[in-house]
């Protein structure tokens, strides 16, 4: 389970600013506590109202396959920032991140013995990351899962131990990161950089855009 690690609300310029009778500006919150994530809606230009981790039990359902286990997340993690906040006006945001091999979902690694285990099964092979995003605004949602496929070369125990050393791996899916150290295991992918790292900007974008969102006025005006 993950528990909401913070919340994060900054002072927002535009609606001090706001002329009687204007509509208030677009309020987008992001269900989710994770740095990443942030960082990379903020290339697309995007900064949220509000962040906040979503505090659910994430456990896979019994014979739960990873593409419906991403999606699932995604939805709850929505609905339980839509509790949360209950703005019916704002945009929720949430995603989740899913490693897999086969049907065998991996997990979030907390102890070197869980990123030891990830990283011997994915050692050599290719495997698929499923992120499940979610967008909901008062009765309206929409959502999408993206995969793509990740090729590992294999590594040497050399490579294994300096890389459980780094610390990297904690609390990432599959134990570890493909935007730090772990991306010189990686060869090859086939599909979306950044869903790997944590969100899919295209598709992210084209869901929050499909509800009506306000994407790239500032460049505009």
């Amino acid at each position: 389970m993950m528990a909401a690690s913070f919340s994060k609300e900054p002072d927002s310029p535009k609606s001090g600013n706001r002329e009687p009778g204007q509509a208030a500006p677009a309020r987008l919150i992001l269900a989710s506590a994770s740095p990443r994530r942030l960082a990379l809606l903020a290339q697309a230009g995007i900064v949220p109202d509000a962040q906040e981790g979503a505090d659910i039990d994430e456990s896979p359902l019994k014979g739960e396959l990873p593409r419906a286990y991403a999606a699932r997340m995604a939805r709850e993690k929505a609905a339980a920032a839509a509790a949360r906040f209950g703005d019916e006006t704002a945009y929720l945001l949430a995603a989740d991140t899913v490693v897999a091999r086969g049907r065998r979902i991996l997990p979030k690694a907390e102890t070197e013995a869980e990123a030891r285990a990830c990283l011997e099964l994915l050692s050599g092979t290719s495997h698929r990351v499923y992120t499940g995003i979610c967008v909901v605004r008062g009765a309206s949602q929409a959502a999408r899962v993206v995969m793509t496929r990740v090729t590992f070369k294999r590594l040497s125990d050399l490579e294994m131990r300096a890389y459980l050393k780094s610390g990297e791996w904690q609390g990432k899916a599959g134990g570890y990161a493909i935007q730090g150290l772990a991306g010189a295991f990686i060869p090859s992918i086939s599909g979306s950089y950044s869903s790997v790292v944590g969100l899919p900007l295209a598709e992210t974008v084209k869901l929050l855009s499909g509800l009506g969102f306000p994407l790239f006025t500032d460049s505009l005006s």
